[in-house]
């Protein structure tokens, strides 16, 4: 069978390499293309290697299975799905092909240039380089605009975080293509600029870099530095750690003796990197479950250090113009398990991460101080990150929500973002309405941010946050263009509220969880008008028994419900977007919330279900919903606003709030019903 995606056909995909990342990336292919039966086959000269590869892939797979992540079908079709072979001819007809063979010109050259006589004319190549240029790999190549660099990150079945680096003869549609595929496949995709390294490598090889320095300086120890590392950078693993983990010492030595010639002069290879080379030694790294005790000054030592690296090589990476600031943001965060860098920064002060790098700069010449850091800091002006983009396709302005590390979830820079785009979009006459979706396949938006959530300790707190959230969605309410959310996924709590402040629904079909407001497992009531406008739009009784226990919806009951529209077997931005033209052109008709009050509203709600939600909140959520539907939608807004407050006095707010934080969100909060 096949895989067809936005006017392609994958009839196979192939990889070659069955080495270190090889049949990780096949892997992933073979989870998201399985249940399409598109086949996979993995191609490597070396048949301990093959053996190896396919050993890997099937010993992570029954892990998976082994904790639910997949069902005894999904394991036995992933296996059977991937074919491990010497043979070249068996990627004869295959539609993509990603490469993953050693860093070496020599080898790549003659790989694609022997794909060019297996594979049709239309067929997508690609190589997972790690540094080189595509238009140094791909010279061989007759065809190249049909040839793209997709850079993977360890390990590659699970890392979300992938740079698509076109060349100078890439087709634009192709990169294009690549970006929608990977993320409709699990990935976070963004467009890099070709030059040595890309943009996330040299950070991550710099960081590297700068932590051997520092042991060999004497500053600190190896375990050291990976201790203070994880402190102050956030990292899942140190710098040292990382690389025994992925094998990396080699690849980065290259890389950095590349860097210093291509890029600047601060990069090189230090004597204790080039050792270990030689003699194949990994670096010496905290055991599993050590805790490492480091002194004030030279956790300061440290900790300066690689905050210098970090915050000016990524600033260089901007200043160079290899991605924009919302993709730097995004990629780093995900691809090196990491603190996203220009919050990061603006969480320290701008000034203060300008004063960091110029001092480490002193030190060490040639390394970067970029002109959009001196900017930032020396005004001591916080970098404005874009969370909510804008794209405009054909007179639709198109509002994609991605935070994917939380699932797109809403926090303050998110409301006023959407704000700010609404304000925009009403005053551009060559826009005649606007879609709102999700990045990604898993949510369109998860909710509200908890970490937001918990700093809320008063009665007045609270009626300001949900007045400022009521604002914020209700500028998408109140633009006099036509409004359509396109759900790629699930939309809980704040993302279900901003919905329905659109004039119509669309949603993805088949998702056996779409909408639901799970407040009250929080403690606390919907405060964007969830509470308001989901009575309106489906009726009180449907929506009671929604806002009351939590429980989500599938698709299909959404549909049937009325909160969606239709649900599309297929690109649902695509249909939101043809649905919005089709609707300024006065050829379609929405329906939006309306704003009256209700009709028979009755005196009580049916008796729900409640298990171990609190009953305290489930007083206010009631009166909400019966009060407010009495009024006009603004009067039941501000209604909902002031019951917010007092949910705020509510013990079991703070029981709610601090469950889900501390043991996740599957917890059940011990409420005591006031």
């Amino acid at each position: 069978m096949s895989y067809a995606f936005q006017g392609r056909t994958l009839e196979k995909v192939g990889v070659i390499g069955s080495g270190q990342i090889g049949p990780d990336i096949a892997l992933h292919f073979a989870k998201v293309l399985s249940p399409s039966q598109t086949p996979v086959v993995v191609v490597d000269v070396s048949e301990d290697a093959l053996a190896s590869g396919e050993k890997k892939l099937h010993k992570k797979v029954e892990r998976g299975q082994k904790s639910g992540a997949f069902k005894q079908e999904q394991a036995d079709a992933i296996k059977a799905g991937v074919r491990f072979t010497s043979d070249y001819e068996a990627l004869r007809g295959a539609s993509l092909v990603v490469e993953a063979a050693t860093e070496d010109v020599g080898i790549k050259g003659k790989i694609f240039t022997q794909l060019e006589g297996l594979c049709p004319a239309d067929a997508i190549l690609c190589s997972n380089s790690s540094h080189l240029e595509p238009e140094v790999i791909f010279a061989p190549v007759e065809r190249k605009q049909r040839t793209c660099v997709v850079h993977y990150f360890f390990p590659a079945e699970r890392n979300r975080a992938l740079e698509v680096v076109p060349g100078a003869d890439t087709d634009p549609a192709l990169t294009a293509w690549l970006l929608a595929f990977y993320e409709a496949i699990g990935k976070v995709p963004v467009p890099v600029k070709s030059r040595y390294g890309y943009a996330v490598d040299p950070i991550f090889e710099g960081l590297l870099l700068t932590s051997a320095l520092l042991v060999e300086e004497g500053v600190a120890t190896s375990k050291e530095v990976d201790a203070v590392a994880q402190r102050v950078l956030g990292l899942g693993v140190g710098p040292f750690t990382a690389h025994n983990l992925t094998g990396g010492n080699p690849i980065t030595a290259h890389g950095l003796a590349q860097l210093h010639e291509k890029v600047s002069p601060w990069f090189r290879v230090p004597d204790s990197l080039r050792e270990r080379v030689e003699r194949g030694e990994d670096w010496e790294v905290p055991a599993r479950g050590e805790e490492v005790s480091v002194g004030p000054k030279t956790a300061q030592a440290v900790g300066d250090a690689l905050r210098a690296t970090y915050y000016g090589l990524v600033c260089e990476a901007l200043d160079a113009g290899l991605a924009t600031l919302a993709d730097l943001e995004t990629v780093l965060e995900i691809a090196l398990v990491i603190d996203a860098p220009f919050a990061s920064m603006n969480s320290l002060g701008t000034r203060r991460a300008l004063e960091l790098v110029r001092a480490f700069a002193a030190k060490h010449p040639g390394f970067p101080v970029a002109k959009c850091l001196v900017a930032q800091g020396e005004a001591d002006r916080p970098w404005e990150i874009p969370y909510v983009l804008r794209e405009d396709r054909d007179g639709v302005a198109v509002l994609t929500i991605r935070r994917p590390k939380v699932l797109n979830a809403l926090n303050a820079d998110v409301f006023a973002q959407l704000a700010a785009h609404a304000e925009a979009i009403e005053a551009d006459d060559d826009v005649v309405g606007a879609v709102l979706t999700g990045h990604g396949t898993k949510a369109f938006v998860s909710g509200a941010d908890v970490g937001f959530l918990a700093g809320i300790e008063t009665p007045e707190q609270g009626i300001e946050t949900s007045r400022r959230s009521q604002a914020a969605v209700g500028k998408i309410a109140a633009l006099s263009k036509p409004t359509v959310a396109a759900l790629n996924g699930l939309a809980f709590g704040g993302g279900l509220e901003l919905a329905l402040c659109c004039d119509a629904i669309l949603a993805r079909k088949g998702l056996r969880v779409l909408a639901g407001q799970p407040e009250p497992n929080l403690g606390i009531i919907p405060g964007a008008g969830g509470t308001q406008r989901l009575p309106r739009r489906i009726g009180i009784e449907a929506a009671a028994r929604m806002l009351r226990t939590g429980k989500p919806i599938s698709s299909a009951e959404a549909a049937k419900l009325g909160l969606v529209r239709e649900e599309v077997d297929g690109d649902v931005v695509a249909a939101a977007i043809d649905l919005v033209r089709r609707a300024a052109a006065g050829e379609a008709r929405l329906e939006p919330v309306p704003e009256g009050p209700l009709d028979d509203v009755p005196d009580a709600l049916p008796e729900v279900d409640l298990g171990h939600l609190s009953r305290a909140v489930d007083a206010i959520i009631v009166r909400a919903i019966l009060e407010g539907a009495r009024k006009p939608l603004a009067e039941g807004l501000d209604l909902e606003a002031q019951l917010f407050g007092e949910v705020v006095r509510l013990e079991d707010m703070r029981i709610g709030i601090e469950t889900f934080l501390n043991k996740g969100p599957r917890a059940k909060a011990p409420f005591v019903h006031h």
